[in-house]
């Protein structure tokens, strides 16, 4: 810690610092909570943050920062404003690091403002200000504050009021030990695994050890991003963890369960497989719509003005939450029908909880499309094009094809290609060729789907109904071919290309763009996938070399997505995504 008699000095002393390293400017007269200033320095997600009388800038805002101390430097000697009374945003702290901030910001470098609530922060210039700044200090508890600001603002009503109350503690505990989040979230995968292991054994014994340790996960789960907020120890690779590591063990478990359910007799593995599936393709409906609007140009809907209203009572909140069986009731509602049930009680009551919790998500967001008037831009139908996940042969016919105009065409021609295909599946002799055919026709209507931009009301349909017709043809064709191991096969093939679609969206909300080209095509695209699931299973027609097909195709899209997906995150160029999870 440095003292700078002006601008200039600060500049100076600034410049001096490796270029490396996080600078910071704090007014010598400011007085507030040490929370608050850690709120204002210390946060590594933002190039450049402030509170009033104190900043700080990242590495990559350093230029910047010394421009504008250069330039207020230079502003004072002449006797010229800092910055100009007519300035927007006006800077309200008219403090030295309060006015660069406004400098910064002119130039087209983004400040953090984070919200302090009942935190103090402030420069007093009269004695009276400087009482009424330390009465606030002393009657504010600042550690209580930051308890309560590391729990997630808006979260199940399992999480509130079951797991948060004390998991913030727990969270305080690892940060006062010096425990990452990244350690937390590492440890509740452990622990999700150990339970899945307990789940296989297949025993009454195993089942309970099953559904405590898959709760101990959870309350972990939770720690680790409180731990994250507590200590302001974000990360792009903590993030990344974060995200991918709840699917990973909730698949896992799924896993766990039909292992333990074959041992006593009873094969749930097309229920399992069947859960996730209808888990997935409920979340894609959810990623769809969000980024399909969430930009949108005049974004209105007096459906979303009822949600919004409804939101404003307390127990509509609360009720609105749980229907949708957000992955804390759905991981206590998992834990207790394990330890008191069978597996195949629990995969029936998982996929009614999903099915309802899908039609009721569902149809808000159909009334809220169709009810909205907003523009959608071109970076919404890249995205949702990048989500459609098409390979080179959808690619193919979009190219060639004219596109079809018409306000819900894409969706409807997706549906109709995906009704193809799962009626293939499921209503054609096993085997058939004429299975091959329905997969030829839906690759023609895919390609048809996404041949125009994807900027329509229901466009953002297109990708869950690829999701559903690739996952669902995969789960038929295993179930139907009564060949030994094919559907756990199959369950291996949808765990691999599900971590594909979710690893595409959490790209694209990190603002990167989706997964590289070569990737998609390398390992096929939607509709390639499942055209070649379909010749397998006429060539493979009831034989041992259909399970080892799929294995074998499993594995592959495994390694390939893994290995880059690894490269990408753990690289320089991977989005800071923040630390606020997903409800569901």
């Amino acid at each position: 810690m440095q003292t700078a008699a002006d601008a200039g000095d600060a500049a100076t002393l600034l410049a001096a610092v490796p270029a490396g390293r996080r600078v910071a400017l704090v007014d010598p007269r400011f007085v507030g909570h040490v929370h608050a200033l850690r709120l204002g320095l210390t946060d590594p997600r933002f190039p450049a943050a402030t509170v009033p009388g104190a900043l700080t800038a990242q590495p990559e805002a350093r230029g910047a920062l010394l421009r504008a101390l250069d330039r207020t430097a230079a502003a004072v000697g002449a006797g010229a404003p800092v910055v100009e009374p007519d300035a927007d945003p006006a800077p309200e702290d008219r403090t030295v690091p309060g006015r660069i901030a406004v400098a910064l910001e002119a130039e087209g470098t983004a400040v953090q403002r984070p919200a302090l609530g009942s935190l103090v922060a402030a420069v007093p210039t009269d004695p009276e200000q400087e009482a009424a700044a330390v009465a606030g200090l002393t009657s504010v508890d600042d550690e209580a504050v930051r308890l309560r600001n590391a729990v997630k603002a808006h979260d199940g009503f399992f999480t509130t009021y079951c797991i948060s109350p004390y998991s913030r503690y727990i969270a305080r505990w690892c940060a006062r030990r010096d425990l990452t989040p990244n350690q937390v979230t590492t440890a509740s995968l452990i622990t999700a695994l150990i339970a899945a292991g307990a789940a296989a054994t297949g025993t009454r014994g195993g089942y309970v050890a099953a559904g405590i340790l898959l709760l101990v996960s959870f309350v972990l789960d939770c720690t680790d991003g409180q731990l994250a907020r507590y200590s302001l120890r974000y990360s792009t690779m903590g993030a990344w963890l974060d995200a991918t590591f709840d699917r990973a063990k909730e698949y896992a478990y799924y896993a766990g369960l039909a292992i333990g359910a074959v041992r006593g007799g009873d094969d749930v593995w097309v229920l399992a497989l069947g859960a996730m599936v209808l888990q997935a393709c409920r979340h894609v409906v959810d990623f769809s719509f969000n980024e399909a609007n969430h930009d949108a140009v005049a974004n209105t809907s007096p459906t979303a003005a009822l949600s919004d209203k409804l939101d404003n009572v307390g127990w509509t909140v609360w009720v609105r939450r749980m229907i949708v069986l957000p992955i804390g009731e759905r991981w206590a509602m998992i834990a207790v029908l394990t330890a008191l049930t069978t597996p195949r009680i629990v995969f029936y009551a998982l996929l009614v909880g999903c099915f309802l919790a899908a039609c009721y998500t569902t149809a808000g967001r159909l009334l809220r499309s169709l009810t909205r008037r907003a523009s959608r831009t071109d970076r919404a139908a890249r995205a949702l094009a990048d989500l459609a996940d098409s390979g080179p042969l959808a690619q193919g016919v979009a190219t060639v094809a004219p596109g079809l105009r018409g306000a819900f065409t894409a969706p409807a021609v997706a549906l109709l290609g995906t009704l193809v295909m799962i009626g293939g599946a499921l209503l054609l002799p096993y085997g058939s060729w004429l299975t091959v055919a329905a997969a030829a026709v839906y690759v023609l209507l895919s390609g048809l789907a996404v041949a125009r931009p994807l900027k329509g009301a229901l466009d953002w349909l297109v990708p869950p109904f690829f999701r559903a017709a690739e996952y669902v043809t995969i789960l038929v064709l295993a179930a139907r071919s009564d060949v030994p191991h094919a559907v756990p096969a199959a369950f291996g093939l949808v765990s691999a290309v599900a971590y594909h679609h979710y690893d595409t969206v959490y790209r694209i909300r990190g603002g990167t763009g989706a997964p590289p080209q070569w990737l998609v095509r390398t390992i096929g695209g939607h509709e390639g996938r499942t055209a070649l699931v379909a010749v397998l299973a006429a060539v493979l027609t009831h034989t041992s070399g259909f399970t080892t097909a799929l294995t074998a195709l499993a594995v592959a899209v495994a390694l390939v997505v893994l290995v880059e997906s690894i490269r990408f995150w753990v690289s320089s160029s991977a989005p800071a995504v923040h630390d606020e999870g997903e409800l569901a």
